[in-house]
């Protein structure tokens, strides 16, 4: 161990401390011991190699920590003046130092009195981490030296040389000996880039360097990439939601990945979800040019309803057909005329299919309707799809109003989502009053039938966009405590942040296809997400019926 070049002595001000070298330039200690950087210089030596002389070293990194033995994020990292021709330290899989048999770990630190260094032998409690941060330490004897001043910052080693954590804090009185330790998972919070270098129980090596190679290379050049709704579209059911604030940056979301999740396969799958995003070709402001299927009662009888398809080019409605059908008869007439509407696009159009459905169709799984008798891909996964009601899509008064509201939002990002919870006691003159000037968003937690009440105010005000979970919440709590609606309405809110609502088609449908790829889709949260969004300027004035509807 004393041979091991990457110890590190650290000085600051009046400070010392140890270190350990992760790269040619960038070392890890304690921010106490570099809590004079402001105002005074980091010095940085390498017993081992004492040819290198002094470096001089800068905070790049800093955890957070203030100023008490109980403060978190007690870690730096520091940037040295040049490179220096050392072997980095490795490091251990998590966990290995609290895995029976418990292993001696070695500490290389710099108590008064001994510049050239000195050893010290513990070893980690099992247990818990202390406030989710720490690990014991404890000495192995009685006897030896004990983590005194001037070991903060140093590495625990196994008798192999890997690191399993630093040293954060050393026992104030004289000769007590024990200590604390971070864990390099607890480091990797603080600086995700450690992620990239410490092997994790269960992810194979392959999957987390092409992870982390992703994630430089969409840092280096790659296009504005949201992590949280990254990370959202990766994960399936059973894997932790969004935390709460979300992630700072993608390589925190990938270490948070890493770390804290604990299927090996959602690493895999983050990757793949970046790869996808850093390969797809910019996109583009949507001008949507919609397919339109008008679906209405007929006059004729309960069963017997009115289906018209439309296709919009350069803003004029071209008719592709109409028929008063049983309701039974619907989908394949409709598979049939959505085909043949393509035809009538502009061939660089953003398609869109746009159902206009009576209220009572609101909640028709028309995006889980196939493509037709030889394509089983579901509609909504081939693409952009929404439904709106049929009154709001013919009153003027809400045209007008919509249209002035679509103005206002221009292309720039969404705002918050307005939540209708489940078991909500709210009034519905209270969520009229909350909608009506505020809401460019509303998520229910459950559909239409459940609270016809809050839906009417939703379709009768002008709010741009609804969404809703087709299925009921059955109301029982999950493993986190929260019911199916909940849920459903917080990882909505993490998908919607920050995007533009013109985009939110395009949105929902990478939702259901990542919904549709799932392992066990029906247990997938967006697997059945209805969207309303209803944007007038895509829409020419509506017509009259083809047809008479009573024949």
């Amino acid at each position: 161990m004393s041979g091991a070049a990457w110890h590190a002595r650290v000085e600051c001000g009046k400070e010392v401390g140890a270190g350990f070298l992760v790269s040619a330039r960038r070392l890890l200690t304690c921010a106490h011991v570099v809590r004079w950087a402001d105002r005074a210089p980091v010095t940085v030596t390498f017993p081992g190699r004492r040819e290198l002389g002094e470096l001089s070293g800068t905070v790049a990194v800093h955890g957070g920590w203030r100023d008490g033995a109980a403060d978190l994020g007690d870690l730096a990292v520091l940037e040295l003046d040049r490179d220096v021709p050392l072997t980095p330290a490795a490091f251990a899989p998590p966990g290995t130092e609290r895995t029976a048999p418990v292993p001696e770990l070695i500490a290389y630190g710099f108590p008064k009195g001994y510049d050239e260094g000195m050893l010290a032998s513990y070893r980690a409690l099992p247990g818990p981490l202390i406030s989710d941060e720490w690990v014991q330490l404890e000495a192995l004897t009685a006897h030896g030296q004990p983590l005194a001043a001037g070991f903060s910052g140093a590495a625990l080693a196994l008798a192999d040389g890997t690191v399993v954590g630093m040293v954060s804090a050393v026992a104030g009185a004289k000769d007590v000996r024990v200590g604390r330790m971070l864990p390099v998972e607890v480091m990797a919070r603080y600086w995700p880039e450690l992620g990239e270098l410490v092997p994790t129980p269960g992810h194979r090596a392959d999957a987390r360097r092409r992870l982390y190679a992703l994630v430089r290379r969409a840092e280096e050049s790659g296009p504005d990439c949201d992590p949280n709704r990254l990370y959202v579209s990766a994960m399936d059911a059973f894997d932790p939601p969004l935390p709460e604030g979300g992630f700072a940056s993608l390589r925190q979301a990938a270490a948070y990945v890493q770390w804290e999740v604990p299927d090996p396969a959602a690493v895999a799958r983050f990757a793949d979800r970046l790869a996808q995003r850093l390969d797809a070709p910019p996109p583009r402001p949507a001008t949507w040019s919609p397919i339109v299927v008008e679906i209405d009662r007929s006059g004729a009888g309960a069963d017997q309803v009115t289906v018209e398809v439309s296709a919009y080019r350069d803003g004029q409605r071209r008719p592709v057909g109409s028929r008063r059908l049983a309701r039974a008869a619907v989908r394949s007439f409709v598979q049939e005329r959505i085909d043949e509407a393509f035809t009538q696009l502009d061939p660089g159009a953003d398609e869109l299919l746009a159902f206009v459905l009576p209220r009572e169709w609101l909640n028709e799984p028309v995006a889980h309707w196939e493509c037709g008798a030889d394509d089983s891909t579901p509609l909504g996964c081939a693409y952009p799809l929404v439904v709106t009601d049929r009154y709001r899509h013919r009153s003027g008064r809400l045209r007008h109003q919509l249209r002035k509201k679509w103005h206002r939002l221009g292309s720039g990002p969404g705002g918050t989502l307005h939540r209708v919870d489940c078991g909500t006691r709210e009034r519905p003159a209270g969520l009229r009053k909350r909608l009506r000037d505020e809401a460019e968003l509303a998520g229910f937690a459950t559909p239409p039938s459940a609270v016809p009440e809050y839906f009417e105010v939703g379709l009768n005000l002008p709010v741009p966009v609804l969404l809703w979970p087709r299925r009921d919440c059955p109301g029982d709590e999950g493993p986190d405590g929260r019911c199916a609606g909940t849920a459903f309405l917080d990882r909505l809110a993490e998908s919607v942040a920050g995007v533009p609502p013109a985009e939110l088609p395009r949105l929902v449908m990478e939702l259901r296809e990542t919904a549709d790829a799932a392992d066990a889709p029906e247990e997938h949260w967006a697997r059945d997400v209805q969207l309303l969004w209803d944007d007038p300027r895509c829409f020419a004035e509506p017509s009259a019926l083809l047809h008479s509807p009573v024949g």
